[in-house]
C-alpha cells in the first residue's frame, strides 16, 4: 500500500527548515559554470523528479533541484516517515516496512509513485537501485528519464569479472586473478593457488566492500568464501566471485568520468580513498597526493578509454588500485553512479556533479569541456559513522540526543540526512553524514579540516569523529603517506590507551552539574508547591558549603569537592581527588562559571584563563567538550535503576552491537573448541560472525534467526564445567 504524504510548496526560503538550510549552503556558491553550448540549442531540464532513495543523498540532490527550480518526490519506509528528506520534498510517499526488499528496493512501488506524480526523471542516488540495470530499464521503459547511464552499461561495468574483459580489450590494466564464470570451490581453490596468496575474494556485483574477504593461507579459503557469498547475497542477489592477487601495500585511487549523449566524455581529475576500515572508504580526498602530472595524465585518459568502451553516459567513477612502490595502477570496478565522495572533486573543480548529472539526462552537452576543468586547491572528506572504532568499528544505533557542528561556508559542507533529535536506525546503513572541507593548498585544507572535525560534536551514540581527527594528526598522514592498509599498519598509534582526564576537564565537569542544579532550583522558585518558594534568600552557588560529585572514566575513580569562596557570590574552589588513592590531584580557587546564552557553551574562568566549552549531560553519563577533546564521565548509578543481572551461565557471548540473527551454528548440548563459529550476525547491511572466546558445552541459545537483539545481550551460554 502506497500513503501519500505532501504539503504545499512554500518559497525556497521556507520550504526547508532554517538548521537544514545552514548545513547546506546554495549549490550555486560554488557550482555555477556557463557551457560552450548556445543557451537556444539547450534541452530544458525537468519539471519534477522523483529520488528513489533516502538520507543524505537525497537531500543533496534535492538541495540541487530546488536551486534549479524542480520540483521534488520522496519516497520512504516506514522507519524513516519523519526522515529529513521527507520533510524537505515537496511530496512524499510511503512505500513499504523497514526491509529495503519491500520498500527501497522494490521497483514496481517506486515506478508507481513516479507515474502516479508525473515525474519526468529518477535519480537513484547512491547504494539500493543506483546500479541495478534492471531498474534502469524499467524506468526508461516507463517513458521516465533516468538520470544515470544505461541498463547495458551497468551490465557491463556492474559485472568484475566481464569489465575486466572490457578493459583488458581498451588497453586498461587490470589485476592478476581468475574472473570466470566456472564457481565451483575446489577450482576457485585451485586458482587461488595459482595466483599465490595473499588472494581477495570479490563479489563479481559487489561494492562498498560488502562481499570481500582477504585470504591469506589456503586454510582459510573456504569458510572465507562461503562468508563472501552469503554477504552477496543478501547485497547483491548473486553469490558470484571472483579472486584476484592482494597486493600488500595498495593505494585507492578514483577517477571521476562524465560523459553525455553527444560522445563527449571528460574526467575531472583523481580522488585518494585509500584510508579505510572493512574495507569501506573513511577519509576521502582530492587530488591525490604524491602523484606526478604525468601519472595523473595517465589515470585520466585509461578512466576516459573505460568509459567509452562501454558508451557510458552520465556521472561515473573509475577505480584503480595502485601499487605504492612502483606505483604501476590496476582497473578495480567501475561505479556507475554518483559516489557518497563526490563532495570532494566538486570542491577542488567547483562544479555541481548532480547538475551535471540533470543537464546529460536531460539530453544537453557537458557543461564544461575537458581543457575547461581545472584543479583548484585541496579538499578533504568525512564519512562520519554511527560506530564504535574501539570496537572493531562495530556499528551503533539511536537517537543524536545533541549535534553541534562546523559552521557552514564556501569551504566546509556538512552533507546529512539526519540532525539533532532524529535516530539512526539498525536497518540502512550507519553514515550519519559527509564533513567536506576545502582549502587552497593541502596543509591549508588539512588544517581546516582538524579543526572542522574538532567542532563536530555528537552525544546519543559512538562515532568515528575523535578516530578520524587522530588519523588526520598523524604524522604519515600528514605527509601523504597513505594506503589501504594505514589503519592496520599504525594501529598502535591510531588506538592509544586512554590518557587520565586533565584536573581542569573533571572541574568542567563538575562545574557543569552545579550550573544544573542552579537551573533546576531557579525553576522551582517559581513552582508554589516547591520548598524552594518559601525560601526568601535568593538561591547561590556558593551557599553550597560542601558539594561533592564523583565520577568514573576508563574504569577509573574521581571525586571533585566543590566548596564557597568566601571572595565572590559566585565563586567556587574545587579539589580534584583521585578516589582509588583519595589524593588531591590538582585544587582551583575562585572558580566562576555561566552558560553563554547565545550558544549554550559553559564559560569559565579557571586557572588564570578564561574557557568556553561544551558540555552535555546524557543520561548518567557527563560529556565534555573541551581543548583536550572528548572526555566521557560516567555518574554513579542510582540505587533505584539497578536490576538483575541478565541471564548468563557459567560465561556467555554477547552481541557486539544491535543486530538481527543470520545463522545459528551450534545447539545446546553441543561441545565446541575455542574459535569454532557459533552465530552469524546481520546489522548495516555487514555480516558479522562470532566465535567461540572459549572451549565448552552449549548450555543455553537465546535467540533464533530472524530475531532483533539490542546490543550486550547474551547470545549463547556455557555449561559449567
Amino acid at each position: 500500500m502506497i500513503r501519500l504524504h505532501t504539503r504545499i510548496t512554500f518559497s525556497s526560503q521556507t520550504a526547508v527548515p532554517v538548521l537544514l538550510r545552514s548545513r547546506f549552503p546554495d549549490s550555486a556558491i560554488r557550482c555555477l559554470h556557463t557551457s560552450k553550448v548556445v543557451l537556444h540549442d539547450r534541452k530544458p531540464l525537468f519539471e519534477k523528479i522523483l529520488i528513489a532513495n533516502r538520507g543524505e543523498i537525497a537531500l543533496r540532490v534535492m538541495r540541487t533541484a530546488r536551486d534549479l527550480g524542480i520540483k521534488t518526490v520522496a519516497v520512504y519506509s516506514e522507519p524513516d516517515a519523519n526522515a529529513q528528506h521527507v520533510k524537505m520534498a515537496d511530496e512524499a510517499f510511503l512505500i513499504g516496512p523497514a526491509a529495503s526488499s519491500e520498500s527501497y528496493l522494490c521497483i514496481d512501488k517506486i515506478i508507481n509513485v513516479a507515474r502516479m506524480t508525473g515525474a519526468q526523471a529518477i535519480h537513484p542516488g547512491y547504494g539500493f537501485l543506483s546500479e541495478n540495470a534492471e531498474f534502469a530499464d524499467t524506468v526508461k521503459a516507463s517513458n521516465i528519464a533516468f538520470i544515470g547511464p544505461s541498463g547495458d552499461a551497468m551490465r557491463s561495468m556492474g559485472s568484475k569479472s566481464e569489465s575486466k574483459y572490457i578493459m583488458e580489450d581498451a588497453g586498461v590494466p587490470v589485476v592478476p586473478g581468475y574472473h570466470g564464470e566456472n564457481q565451483d570451490v575446489k577450482f576457485l581453490k585451485e586458482q587461488a593457488g595459482n595466483i599465490g596468496y595473499p588472494v581477495l575474494i570479490k563479489a563479481i556485483k559487489g561494492g562498498g566492500g560488502k562481499g570481500m574477504r582477504i585470504v591469506r593461507s589456503p586454510s582459510e579459503f573456504e569458510e572465507m568464501l562461503e562468508s563472501s557469498k552469503r554477504e552477496s547475497i543478501k547485497s547483491f542477489g548473486d553469490d558470484k566471485v571472483l579472486v584476484e592477487k592482494y597486493l600488500e601495500r595498495p593505494r585507492h585511487v578514483e577517477v571521476q568520468v562524465f560523459a553525455d549523449k553527444h560522445d563527449n566524455v571528460v574526467h575531472l581529475f583523481e580522488r585518494d580513498c585509500s584510508v579505510q576500515r572493512r574495507h569501506q572508504k573513511v577519509i576521502e580526498e582530492a587530488p591525490a597526493p604524491g602523484l606526478t602530472e604525468a601519472l595523473r595524465y595517465e589515470l585520466g585518459a585509461k578512466a576516459v578509454a573505460a568509459a567509452r568502451a562501454v558508451g557510458y553516459e552520465n556521472a561515473g567513477t573509475v577505480e584503480f588500485i595502485m601499487d605504492n612502490i612502483d606505483k604501476k595502477f590496476y582497473f578495480m570496478e567501475m561505479n556507475t553512479r554518483l559516489q557518497v565522495e563526490h563532495p570532494v572533486t566538486e570542491m577542488v573543480t567547483n562544479t555541481d556533479l548532480v547538475r551535471w548529472q540533470l543537464e546529460v539526462a536531460a539530453g544537453n552537452p557537458l557543461p564544461m569541456t575537458q581543457d575547461q576543468l581545472r584543479l583548484s586547491g585541496h579538499a578533504f572528506e568525512a564519512r562520519v559513522y554511527a560506530e564504535n572504532p574501539s570496537n572493531h568499528f562495530l556499528p551503533d544505533t539511536g537517537p543524536l540526543f545533541s549535534v553541534r557542528t562546523p559552521a557552514p561556508s564556501p569551504n566546509i559542507r556538512l552533507e546529512t540526512g539526519f540532525i539533532q533529535g532524529d535516530t539512526i536506525s539498525v536497518h540502512y546503513d550507519p553514515m550519519i553524514s559527509k564533513l567536506v572541507v576545502h582549502g587552497e593548498n593541502r596543509n591549508d585544507a588539512l588544517r581546516r579540516f582538524r579543526r572542522a572535525l574538532e567542532q563536530y560534536q555528537i552525544v546519543g551514540l559512538n562515532t568515528n569523529i575523535g578516530f578520524i581527527k587522530t588519523v588526520a594528526e598523524h604524522p604519515e598522514f600528514i605527509k601523504g603517506e597513505v594506503e589501504t592498509g594505514f589503519i592496520q599498519q599504525y594501529e598502535k598509534d591510531l588506538f592509544k590507551e586512554a590518557k587520565a582526564p586533565d584536573p581542569t576537564t573533571l572541574a568542567l565537569a563538575a562545574n557543569a552539574l552545579c550550573l544544573k542544579e542552579l537551573e533546576q532550583v531557579k525553576k522551582s522558585l517559581n513552582d508554589p508547591y516547591s520548598p524552594w518558594s518559601t525560601n526568601t534568600d535568593s538561591f547561590r552557588v556558593n551557599n553550597i558549603h560542601h558539594r561533592e560529585f564523583s565520577f568514573t572514566t576508563n574504569d577509573h575513580p574521581y571525586k571533585v569537592i566543590i566548596s564557597a569562596n568566601q571572595a565572590g557570590e559566585h565563586l567556587m574552589d574545587m579539589d580534584i581527588i583521585d578516589a582509588t588513592t583519595n589524593e588531591s590531584i590538582k585544587q582551583f580557587t575562585g572558580v566562576e562559571s555561566h552558560v553563554d546564552k547565545e550558544d549554550g557553551l559553559i564559560v569559565s574562568s579557571i586557572d588564570n584563563k578564561k574557557l568556553k566549552s561544551n558540555v552535555v549531560l546524557h543520561n548518567q553519563d557527563v560529556i565534555v567538550f573541551d581543548e583536550f577533546g572528548r572526555t566521557t564521565f560516567k555518574l554513579p548509578t542510582p540505587t533505584y535503576m539497578l536490576g538483575a543481572n541478565e541471564v548468563q551461565g557459567v560465561g556467555s557471548v554477547k552481541t557486539p552491537m544491535p543486530c538481527k540473527i543470520s545463522q545459528v551454528l551450534v545447539k545446546s548440548g553441543q561441545m565446541i573448541e575455542k574459535g569454532d563459529t557459533l552465530i552469524v550476525l546481520e546489522a548495516m547491511k555487514m555480516e558479522h560472525v562470532i566465535k567461540a572466546p572459549v572451549a565448552g558445552k552449549i548450555d543455553q541459545i537465546l535467540y533464533t534467526v530472524g530475531d532483533l537483539v539490542a546490543e550486550n545481550k547474551s547470545l549463547v551460554t556455557f555449561a559449567d564445567k
